[in-house]
């Protein structure tokens, strides 16, 4: 009876709060950039905060850590942390900037960056889900091993390929030059809205995004409804691990270099985009 109550309670709410709810985090950031805009616009004349250029610029600073939280958003729904996010995305960023620097061909670096993202989330999904080791724990230590390899390969220092191994598709991948631009934004802005899209869809139409939806749940439940567990979490991991490798490209296509210590504190952004998007961590 009280569930019965409870339901027709919570059905009796009115569709607008209902909506104020879902927009919460939007309606949030849009009070934050009303609040930077009338200080820029008390400070200075016209203000300069609300412009294209600097409207571009945010979004072309903010693509890596979106391209990351995309996989991470996964992998907190699923219940599980990847706290080797930052490392992991400089590792993959630190073989590119060395394969172009040992004169390798841009499209083959590339594909070896995006692998060595994968190959980062597959180490962690094995280790958390057949190993059955915490996430914390195993993300914790595999955060400072991926940091020590980057670090060996870079010779410690950072990594700077000839400017003329860089083709320009590459390095103007968030360049906010005017040349640069597709419709008004950065290629790599446009790129990570589609990955966005495409992420919200495999949650929501398909059987893989109801079983990560599952697993964060319940993970008895969904073991007994016939879930792989261990399976799944390997995917989910090395999905993660796939758009670390992709960001990896973004962060080197910033400033055409790699520092490989870089990562370090990184993974506290990528968490906070999750959580600030309306992750839960629950």
């Amino acid at each position: 009876m009280t569930e019965l109550n409870s339901h027709s309670n919570s059905s009796a709410v009115p569709r607008w709060i209902w909506a104020l709810q879902k927009l919460g985090p939007l309606i949030a950031l849009l009070a934050v950039i009303g609040i930077f805009a009338a200080a820029d616009s008390l400070q200075n004349e016209g203000g300069t905060f609300l412009t294209a250029r600097n409207f571009r610029v945010v979004l072309a600073q903010t693509a890596v850590v979106a391209v990351a939280a995309l996989g991470m958003t996964m992998i907190i729904i699923a219940g599980g942390i990847d706290l080797s996010a930052g490392t992991g995305l400089v590792l993959a960023a630190t073989v590119l900037a060395t394969s172009l620097d040992a004169g390798h061909h841009a499209f083959v670096a590339t594909l070896l960056c995006v692998a060595v993202g994968c190959l980062t989330g597959l180490v962690n999904g094995f280790l958390i889900s057949w190993l059955r080791i915490a996430p914390f724990i195993v993300t914790l230590g595999t955060m400072t091993i991926y940091l020590g390899i980057a670090k060996y390969l870079a010779n410690e220092t950072t990594v700077r390929p000839p400017l003329n191994s860089v083709p320009d598709s590459l390095g103007g991948l968030v360049s906010t030059h005017v040349e640069s631009l597709f419709f008004g934004l950065p290629l790599g802005v446009w790129l990570a809205l589609a990955l966005a899209l495409i992420v919200s869809a495999v949650l929501h139409f398909t059987v893989f995004g109801r079983y990560v939806f599952a697993l964060g749940s319940n993970e008895a439940t969904a073991r007994l409804c016939g879930v792989n567990i261990p399976r799944l979490k390997t995917v989910i991991y090395m999905l993660g691990g796939l758009f670390l490798g992709i960001a990896g490209v973004y962060h080197f296509a910033k400033l055409k270099s790699v520092n490989p210590t870089g990562g370090l504190g990184m993974e506290l952004r990528i968490i906070a985009a999750v959580v600030i998007g309306g992750g839960s961590l629950n």
